[in-house]
């Protein structure tokens, strides 16, 4: 098959001509219809994430069709349409048992823990414990943008933030996973105020539910204008890029009894952010990780969509053919444009270069 790979951290990924992937026991091979371009794979592409051990392939957002099933997998049948979230729980540890598989000791995750779905072909393991069907009125690419982002937004926005309707929600970074946030707040009843630099960024944030935007380059104090803005703080705050800055303003910026939600990876020196604890302790804040979501909740995501509450198809910007994926993960971190950038590998699927 043709895939997308790198041979070290920050190396140039190159397409190549590699075995086609099989199915473990428990595991299925899809045929990659799409897989969205993701933050995450450039973590991994600078070697972020411990588990990863290159020459790899990376690629986690993904929605395909089973060409192949391992001998112990009991629920899924070759021609079934289906997504995965980006981390599968094993489905028998104590974590899994609980409705926890996000958090799974032994999880498995495509594009670190194993090859990814930049490619024609994908291996899943734990196919029983995290597949989920896809409704037949979903495209695939729809559904390979819900993969990480969305999903992960989701989970943070409703179940970890807990989000009313009538709350303040402070989103801070206007990616992916933070336009998701943004839509998703708002499709429950919030008011959202999107944190970014970028102008292109924070005119979609409004497009897809944003109240109010703030470029944060434009203002004296990102914290000072949320409060002000939020009469007292938002009741919730999303830092959903990942950095010292916007870790410590999302904890700072909230109302009494607030609640911050990290949803952004925090790497390197920013892994030792300080946060204002004195705040925490005075004002009772609360603290939350997100870190994707389990398989069960993807009926609430589809539901929202089939009922047009949400409409995640907005956040796409491009699709690009195979060949463009490796460009296409370089730049996410400088000249990315704004939205959701999805692949499609049989857009155009080109010789081996070699």
């Amino acid at each position: 098959m043709q895939a997308i790979v790198y041979d070290d951290f920050g190396a140039p990924p190159e397409l190549r001509t590699v075995p086609d992937p099989v199915p473990s026991p428990t595991g299925v091979v899809l045929s990659v219809e799409a897989t969205g371009v993701c933050r995450s794979d450039w973590h991994g592409w600078k070697g972020h994430d411990p588990i990863i051990d290159p020459p790899h392939v990376p690629g986690h957002e993904v929605a395909g069709t089973i060409v192949q099933v391992g001998a112990d997998v009991s629920h899924w049948s070759v021609g079934t349409q289906v997504t995965v979230p980006f981390v599968g729980g094993c489905g028998t540890c104590a974590q899994c048992r609980a409705g926890d598989p996000q958090v799974c000791p032994n999880q498995f995750q495509p594009g670190f823990s194993a090859w990814g779905s930049f490619a024609e072909y994908v291996a899943i393991d734990y196919a029983d414990a995290n597949l989920v069907p896809l409704p037949d009125a979903l495209d695939t690419v729809t559904a390979a943008s819900l993969g990480c982002r969305f999903a992960t937004a989701f989970r943070a926005v409703i179940d970890q933030g807990e989000v009313n309707g009538g709350d303040w929600v402070a989103v801070h970074g206007c990616g992916g996973v933070g336009l998701s946030a943004v839509m998703i707040a708002r499709a429950v009843g919030a008011q959202v105020i999107a944190v970014d630099i970028s102008d292109d960024a924070l005119a979609l944030a409004s497009t897809v539910g944003a109240a109010k935007t703030i470029n944060a380059d434009a203002v004296p104090d990102v914290v000072s204008a949320l409060r002000e803005h939020t009469r007292g703080g938002p009741h919730v705050s999303l830092d959903a890029l990942g950095s010292a800055e916007t870790a410590y303003n999302s904890v700072s910026c909230l109302r009494p009894r607030g609640r911050h939600v990290q949803v952004g990876l925090l790497v390197g020196t920013d892994a030792d952010t300080a946060l204002p604890m004195d705040r925490v302790v005075a004002d009772e804040l609360d603290i939350r990780g997100t870190h994707g979501i389990q398989a069960r909740r993807y009926p609430a995501i589809f539901d929202m969509i089939e009922a047009g509450t949400l409409t995640p198809g907005q956040l796409i910007r491009r699709t690009i053919p195979l060949r463009e994926a490796g460009t296409a993960l370089v730049e996410i971190d400088e000249s990315s444009p704004a939205g959701v950038t999805v692949v499609r590998p049989s857009q155009n699927v080109p010789a081996d270069p070699s």
